[in-house]
């Protein structure tokens, strides 16, 4: 049975943030982020995400307990946006987004984006890339270790859009269009 429940994915920088934002706003959905929840222990550890990435991987419990956290928030609430890279694996009946987007793209908004400075704080936009890289191929191995599944495989998903040259409100527009769509099949 479908839910009043959209998932979010999708690569480093897409947006995903932001257009749960907006969508929570449209729809008067609440939101849940495993990404703020990863970024919390991160900054609890005092250690970049990237580190922490890498300091997950010998602590597969940590990951574990933060998709759990997803999906029993799922079970117990409705007219819910969950942004969160496994969403679609951990509440299979979800409206399932991936947001796509240019890697050098992806690190210009990464770079000047205020609110990753407490994790994030690179040099140059170069370099901003390397580790939105590295923490991508981090990600996609240590979810399939864990979960035998892979984020960037296309067909977990309803529906794939590219955000490299759309804004915020124009991602939010198709994704309402492409959820009513959904809900009504």
């Amino acid at each position: 049975m479908k839910k009043n429940i959209i998932t979010i994915a999708g690569d480093l920088a897409s947006g995903k943030g932001t257009v749960s934002k907006l969508l929570s706003e449209k729809l008067n959905y609440k939101i849940y982020s495993n990404g703020m929840y990863f970024r919390s222990l991160a900054s609890q550890m005092n250690m970049s995400v990237t580190d922490f990435n890498v300091y997950v991987e010998k602590h597969p419990e940590i990951d574990i307990k933060i998709e759990k956290s997803a999906k029993e928030y799922a079970e117990n609430n409705d007219n819910l946006i969950i942004d969160a890279r496994l969403g679609w694996y951990v509440v299979p009946d979800s409206f399932k987004i991936y947001l796509k987007v240019d890697i050098d793209e992806a690190a210009k908004r990464a770079y000047f984006d205020k609110n990753r400075k407490d994790t994030e704080n690179l040099e140059n936009i170069e370099l901003q890339k390397q580790d939105l890289i590295k923490r991508f191929n981090l990600e996609n191995e240590r979810y399939f270790n864990i979960y035998g599944v892979r984020k960037d495989d296309m067909s977990n998903y309803d529906f794939v859009l590219d955000t490299t040259n759309l804004t915020p409100e124009e991602v939010c527009s198709v994704i309402l269009e492409k959820y009513n769509e959904w809900k009504n099949k």
